[in-house]
């Protein structure tokens, strides 16, 4: 008789846990779903939260380098006042070599009235 209880036991336990696998398996399966789509959801908030950062910086940098070039340009206007109120082409000169950097043996070589560049003749005497 005994044997026949722990079968029947068995067999309850067994058709119980079948029962509960067809019902919580989809449960699950819902709840897993749910969850990955919250993750991609504040994935792709935090996302968009460093692109609008991201352009907030890109629009600051760019304000400020706006600023600078009109501080640049105010200063320019006033050296050319200085230098007698025209835009010569000696002053662009002065200004094209003093914007490059270049070494103790660079040679520099500024045309003249004909687009000429005066060369070094007498530098080898």
């Amino acid at each position: 008789m005994d044997r026949i209880v722990f079968i029947f036991i068995g067999t309850i336990v067994s058709i119980l846990v079948i029962i509960g696998l067809m019902i919580g398996i989809p449960n699950y399966n819902v709840w897993q779903k749910e969850m990955s789509g919250k993750a991609q959801l504040a994935e792709a908030e935090w996302n968009k939260r460093i692109m609008l950062i991201e352009a907030e910086m890109n629009l600051e940098a760019e304000k400020l380098n706006a600023l600078a070039e009109i501080e640049r340009a105010k200063g320019m206007a006033e050296a050319i006042i200085i230098e007698g109120g025209n835009l010569t082409s000696e002053y662009i000169q002065y200004l094209w070599v003093r914007q490059n950097t270049f070494n103790d043996k660079t040679v520099i070589y500024i045309p003249t009235e004909a687009n000429i560049p005066i060369l070094e003749a007498n530098r080898r005497r």
